[in-house]
Formats: structure tokens, C-alpha cells, sequence
């Protein structure tokens, strides 16, 4: 009781061998057709996506923001007992320390920031540790999130370090504007 399965239909294409090659060339020129719409639909959508204009943020020229500087947020009832301590430690190793300039762009698919600074050291030591937060905003200048980041290098004194690419963190696909600021520092 073995079905023979092999044979189904074969009688009826057994004498239809043109009708077997012409079903097969159609099939075959109405995928080349299909090839060639697809091609010329990449090539359009990609000639419309060079011709948009950058974002102010992913050239390399510094980006000038009308952005407030961030302040770290410290619950109040921490506040009254670490910020003293931490102020007393950072505050002389920050006021010489800055941000001269920066970029920024995108990566990782378009998900994550990539900064680019130089930081400049006028201090008479050399300073490590340094936690840098970056604020991004909207186009129209809204805020959108902050990202912070610990960078555990040191840049010796009187002098300046350019950090190329420090990934800050996943961003909002929204985000245009970052500005970034030096918010702590140790004496190395």
C-alpha cells in the first residue's frame, strides 16, 4: 500500500513541455522586472536622502547652542551632606578645567552619540577622572535628555586632551543639539 506520489500530474505535463518553458520564461522576465523596479527605487531614495540637509550636530565644525549649562540634580536630603564634601574636593580641580570645544554625531545606527572635545587643563597639576555631562535637545531647542559619562584619563597640567568618539550613551532619535559641560575632576 504504497502511494505513489511521484506520479501525480506527470501525465499532464509530460506533453506540455513548451507550456512548461514559456511559464518559466515569463516567471523569469517578470522577475527581472521586478529587479529593476526595486533597483530604481534604491537609487531614488537614496539620491532624496543625500539632497536632505545635515543636522547641526553631525558636522564637525563646534556646535553653538543657546542651551543652559547642566547642573547635576542631587536629592536635597543627599545634598546637605555629600555636595559640602564633593564641592570642597572638585571645586579648586574644575575652575581651570573646560570644555574648549566639542562635536558631536551619531552611531551605532543612529542610536547612540558619539562626543568629540578637547579638554583644556590650566591648572599647575594634572587632573583625572573627569565626569562630563552631555545635554541634548530638539531642533526647536527643547530639552530632551541628559547623558553622563566618567572618563578614567588623566590630562597633565597646563595642558589640553582631545577625546575622539567617547560614546555618552543611547539617545532620543530626536535629539539635534548636545552641549556638553565638565561637572567633576580629581587631582591625579
Amino acid at each position: 500500500m504504497s502511494a505513489r506520489f511521484d506520479r501525480i500530474g506527470s501525465g499532464r505535463l509530460a506533453g506540455n513541455g513548451e507550456r512548461v518553458a514559456r511559464t518559466v520564461t515569463i516567471a523569469s522576465a517578470m522577475f527581472g522586472r521586478g529587479l529593476l523596479w526595486g533597483l530604481a527605487a534604491l537609487i531614488v531614495g537614496c539620491g532624496v536622502w543625500m539632497l536632505l540637509p545635515l543636522s547641526k550636530g553631525s558636522s564637525t565644525e563646534p556646535v553653538k547652542s543657546d542651551m543652559a549649562t547642566v547642573e547635576p540634580a542631587v536629592p536635597s536630603d543627599v545634598a546637605t551632606v555629600v555636595l559640602p564634601i564633593a564641592q570642597a574636593s572638585t571645586a579648586a580641580e574644575i575652575d581651570r578645567v573646560r570644555i574648549s570645544s566639542q562635536t558631536w554625531r551619531r552611531g551605532g545606527l543612529g542610536s547612540k552619540a558619539l562626543v568629540t572635545f578637547t579638554l583644556r587643563n590650566d591648572n599647575d597639576y594634572a587632573v583625572k577622572d573627569l565626569e562630563i555631562v552631555c545635554a541634548f535637545a530638539r531642533r526647536d531647542g527643547s530639552h530632551l535628555t541628559n547623558r553622563s559619562r566618567v572618563l578614567a584619563d588623566t590630562v597633565n597640567m597646563k595642558s589640553r586632551k582631545t577625546f575622539v568618539g567617547v560614546a555618552v550613551g543611547v539617545i532620543n532619535v530626536n535629539a539635534d543639539q548636545a552641549k556638553c559641560s565638565l561637572i567633576a575632576a580629581r587631582r591625579a
